[in-house]
């Protein structure tokens, strides 16, 4: 495994850098944010290690700049700062994990193997279909930037349907992923849903986008040449 180690502090860097060569794992590393940046964007890595404060590039513009591009490689945090916004900030920008100096490295060494262990793609805060968007960060929906009133069930379906784009998706999983455990899984519950949807999609939009598959459930679906 490949890791890309970006720390403006020396010795810490250095530090890192060594122990995580003693593991096994190649290092590259970088005391700069601007050549941090160009070496992960040039070089394949499974994960990156990142400082927040750096010079010439702050580290949260690196991790925006790294998740234009790359939702796979994986990207730890490093950070001093005990801002809860500025973690959160992070996270929502694609961050995978974040460790708050100073930290042990048994700790890092533990957060490195679970990240690497997990297979996923960094998602973007931000779902569009044509015309119609969805925040997932503020959860709100919006049909040419104006904003789509829905319940909080009502933009979980949506949201759930955007995120599975081209596939057809039961009551049933609607279910299981929308509701929980009071619901009662023989209620037209999902349908009713599903209509009140359409009904607020379709006042702005002039077509049904959510689809029945006969015999399946609901599907959004993108013709091919469909942004």
């Amino acid at each position: 495994m490949r890791i890309l180690v970006v720390e403006d502090e020396i010795d810490l860097l250095e530090a890192i850098a060594e122990g995580l060569r003693i593991d096994g794992y190649a290092v590259d590393t970088s005391e700069d944010g601007e050549e941090g940046l160009q070496l992960a964007i040039v070089n394949d890595y499974d994960l990156v290690i990142l400082d927040l404060n750096l010079p010439n590039i702050d580290g949260l513009d690196i991790l925006k700049n790294i998740r234009q591009n790359d939702k796979l490689t994986k990207i730890l945090i490093l950070t001093a700062r005990s801002s809860i916004e500025d973690r959160v900030k992070g996270l929502d920008l694609g961050a995978n994990d974040y460790l708050i100096k100073p930290f042990h490295f048994d700790e890092l060494e533990a957060r490195i193997r679970c990240l690497l262990r997990r297979k996923f793609i960094q998602e973007d805060n931000e779902l569009e279909y044509n015309n119609l968007k969805v925040n997932t960060k503020s959860r709100k929906a919006y049909i040419d930037n104006e904003e789509i009133k829905l319940t909080k069930k009502e933009f979980a379906i949506l949201e759930y349907l955007m995120k599975n784009i081209n596939k057809a998706i039961s009551q049933e999983e609607l279910l299981e992923h929308i509701w929980d455990n009071s619901v009662d899984m023989f209620s037209n519950v999902v349908r009713v849903h599903i209509n009140s949807l359409r009904k607020k999609l379709k006042v702005k939009l002039d077509e049904e986008i959510i689809k029945n598959v006969v015999g399946v459930g609901y599907i959004i679906e993108k013709s091919k040449g469909e942004f």
